[in-house]
């Protein structure tokens, strides 16, 4: 018997589309009803994963040319956005680490420094979740911290179950969603962190010439992040899952013998991390550096430190015989997917403006009052949440963001104060094991219950939220 479930969204997506499109219920441009059908209808494949969201994304190539609404060339021109080889070049540089074990070292690395009682273990683990995750892939960052957790669960919890059932349990719990809701934090920090953030600096670029630099973004992004950081762990250890466990004698050692067992530094790890350090510090001093080039008519982008760090590892040697750090072979593990969604969602964004879609909403929303900016982008955040709890939060961010700026224009802001922290909410979903691949890995351990983490997830949720309105205070004034 055909899979329901499967089939009546598979059908929804392009009946929604014909119907935006022939009845036209909001009495839009033809052109514009056309686009909007085609963003309903990728909204319900995206939602529902009726096929894999990289094919969903490929739909603007498919249909955008047949209606008539850009031409073909322009469509795939979209496809190669700056900001999709900013992400590819972050991404080769993250596939390094992992290759190399780099990622794993770190980490340790960190969670050695913090010490052995209960509750600083936890944060140990929280901080190397949230320092690599800033750099890679949130998912890979879980998957990666999440055995060296258990491991550590399994052989200091044993003994404390007879004496303090209650705390044990906690203390398992609270590790395991702090690798989780690290990984997910973590990402908010850096423009390459997480893909709806470098999704939305593109739209803002292609559709409305505002220009969001890695530095731009980390001056928003991380002081959140951060701030967010500490606020979680306390309400995990404090508040939500109190464990009063005290000081583990063998947790220095088990941390200790996971970090001998990696041996000495090899020269790739030395290698990738020196790359890995001049990519961050180039990202970050990319605008002045820029500035003093440009009387050379230099071009000194973001996008570019990212193709050439990521590229020179196929040209640094490893310690095998001519071999380089990364070979072609590896990029097999890449995730393409990721970056045509990228192009998806710029796509989206061309055919917003080119049909007048983002005129239309502008113009219906000149008569927003500034004096309630405050209330009304808080307003966008929430509503950022609620979506992003129903999507994936690159789909909410390739849907969501030319509206949101949109509307910015129209109340004469800047596109980015509505953005950013529209964006930023898009990577705060906590209360579900499907919220995120980090919640679902977390969940997978067994040592977290549903209602634990709703529990969790609910609060953190709201705490973001408030989060949210202090950085739009700060940003809108």
């Amino acid at each position: 018997m055909p899979n329901v479930q499967k089939i009546f969204p598979l059908l929804l997506g392009p009946l929604l589309f014909a119907v935006l499109w022939g009845l036209n219920p909001f009495g839009l441009e033809i052109a514009q009803a056309k686009v909007t059908g085609v963003v309903a209808w990728m909204l319900v494949w995206w939602i529902s994963e009726a096929v894999p969201m990289a094919v969903t994304s490929l739909l603007p190539i498919m249909l955008f040319p047949l209606l008539g609404i850009m031409g073909l060339e322009k469509t795939c021109l979209s496809y190669s956005n700056r900001f999709v080889f900013l992400f590819l070049g972050g991404f080769l540089i993250a596939l390094a680490m992992e290759k190399w074990n780099l990622h794993r070292r770190l980490a340790l690395s960190i969670v050695n420094k913090t010490g052995t009682s209960a509750n600083t273990i936890i944060f140990g683990f929280m901080l190397a979740s949230f320092s690599i995750s800033m750099w890679i892939s949130n998912t890979a960052t879980t998957l990666m911290m999440l055995p060296i957790a258990s491991s550590v669960v399994l052989l200091l919890v044993n003994e404390e179950k007879t004496k303090n059932p209650k705390g044990a349990s906690h203390f398992a719990t609270a590790l395991m969603l702090s690798i989780a809701y690290g990984s997910s934090i973590g990402g908010i920090g850096t423009l390459v962190g997480s893909p709806p953030n470098a999704s939305m600096a593109g739209i803002l670029d292609k559709s409305f010439g505002c220009q969001v630099s890695f530095f731009d973004w980390m001056k928003y992004g991380f002081p959140f992040a951060l701030v967010f950081l500490l606020v979680a762990y306390w309400l995990l250890v404090r508040v939500i899952f109190p464990n009063r466990l005290g000081k583990f004698a063998l947790g220095h050692a088990i941390i200790q013998a996971e970090l001998s067992a990696l041996g000495k530094w090899t020269r790739e790890e030395k290698t990738v991390f020196g790359v890995f350090i001049a990519t961050a510090l180039l990202w970050i001093l990319q605008e002045p550096i820029a500035g003093m080039l440009k009387p050379m008519d230099i071009e000194f982008s973001d996008t570019a430190i990212a193709i050439i760090m990521g590229s020179s590892l196929f040209i640094f040697p490893s310690e095998q015989p001519r071999t380089p750090i990364l070979e072609w072979r590896d990029t097999d593990k890449l995730p393409w997917g990721v970056l045509l969604m990228f192009g998806g969602g710029m796509s989206l964004a061309a055919a917003f403006d080119s049909c007048g879609l983002v005129s239309t909403i502008t113009h219906s929303m000149q008569g927003i009052d500034s004096s309630n900016l405050f209330l009304f982008v808080s307003a966008l955040c929430a509503m950022g949440l609620l979506i992003t709890a129903l999507m994936s939060n690159i789909a909410m961010v390739n849907i969501f963001v030319p509206i949101v700026a949109s509307l910015a224009v129209g109340a004469g802001i800047s596109p980015e104060v509505f953005a950013i922290p529209v964006t930023i909410a898009a990577s705060c979903d906590f209360m579900f094991p499907m919220s995120t691949p980090p919640n679902a890995i977390a969940y997978s351990s067994g040592y977290i219950r549903s209602k634990d983490m709703l529990k969790a997830g609910v609060v953190l949720n709201f705490v973001s939220l408030l989060l949210l309105m202090g950085l739009v205070w700060l940003m809108v004034g």
